[in-house]
């Protein structure tokens, strides 16, 4: 479906993926999220996060931030783990760039070794 406005045609229905440069927020852990690196990507939205707090976990990324973001080996996110087998899976909030990476090792937010 297409809808015209102003001279321009919009596509109704399709996500918009943006680039590393507008990713330019920063979300900082909330109460009961966990930071992690990626160790292992699953297949489909699945991926293996080793967290701060020492446990390893099976992400899922979350359907809002599928089409957005491309998550590698090595990358930090947020995870927020699950209110049932919060020790072994999670949902993957956010996945941060080198620079945020950067500021979050500055600031205590992740371990200098991790």
């Amino acid at each position: 479906m297409l809808i015209f406005v102003a001279g321009v045609v919009h596509a109704v229905g399709k996500r918009k993926v943006i680039s590393e440069a507008e990713l330019k927020e920063l979300v900082l852990p909330a109460e009961g999220e966990v930071l992690g690196r990626v160790i292992k990507l699953l297949g489909s939205d699945h991926i293996l996060v080793k967290c701060v707090d020492g446990k390893t976990r099976l992400g899922r990324i979350r359907g809002k931030l599928k089409r957005k973001i491309w998550v590698r080996d090595n990358d930090i996110v947020l995870i927020a783990p699950w209110d049932f087998r919060s020790g072994e899976r999670g949902d993957i909030v956010w996945r941060y760039t080198l620079a945020q990476v950067d500021w979050l090792h500055a600031n205590n937010y992740l371990p200098k070794d991790f």
